[in-house]
């Protein structure tokens, strides 16, 4: 059976307000570049505005796009060359997200924080809501939290896989 025949949910999210962000960042270094190589050469500052540049284009080519699919037996979020995926039997527990104002808005696409004081991965656009799942198998990363435009519908799928898988293995 083909993983496209088993996929319970696939969504694709895309923030303009944040592609604007890195596209104006992108822009503002290149300026900087530009005018630091004319009026300087190729300096130290020469190299970290090319630096700056490039990280800012690579966040506006990477993360145009966040993938969440979802089987009977994980979910995947994908994030251009990134990507998580979580086996159903290694989800403790789910729910809505929603962190201190500074973990929620203090950054988008893929960073890590801690709340609670868990350790959790965040796979982000500020502007839509999130869901929270804990992990049974306790590495670095505690939690993974995701921006989805749908949370009750992911949440009730995920719980749902749970409960089937938990039927399963008994």
């Amino acid at each position: 059976m083909d993983a496209k025949d088993d996929l319970l949910y696939e969504e694709k999210i895309s923030s303009a307000r944040t592609e604007a962000l890195f596209l104006m960042l992108t822009a503002f270094f290149l300026i900087l570049l530009l005018w630091r190589v004319n009026t300087a050469g190729w300096d130290f500052f020469s190299v970290l505005f090319f630096i700056f540049f490039g990280l800012f284009l690579f966040y506006c080519l990477n993360f145009l796009k966040l993938t969440i699919q979802l089987t009977p037996d994980s979910f995947k979020l994908t994030f251009g060359i990134f990507h998580w995926t979580v086996p159903m039997d290694n989800i403790e527990s789910c729910k809505l997200d929603n962190p201190p104002a500074f973990n929620k808005y203090g950054g988008a696409v893929i960073h890590f924080m801690f709340v609670d004081g868990r350790y959790r991965a965040s796979f982000n656009f500020l502007e839509y809501p999130r869901v929270v799942v804990a992990l049974r198998k306790k590495g670095r990363v505690q939690d993974i939290s995701f921006t989805t435009r749908q949370p009750e519908e992911v949440l009730q799928l995920i719980h749902q896989a749970i409960t089937r898988r938990a039927l399963v293995q008994e």
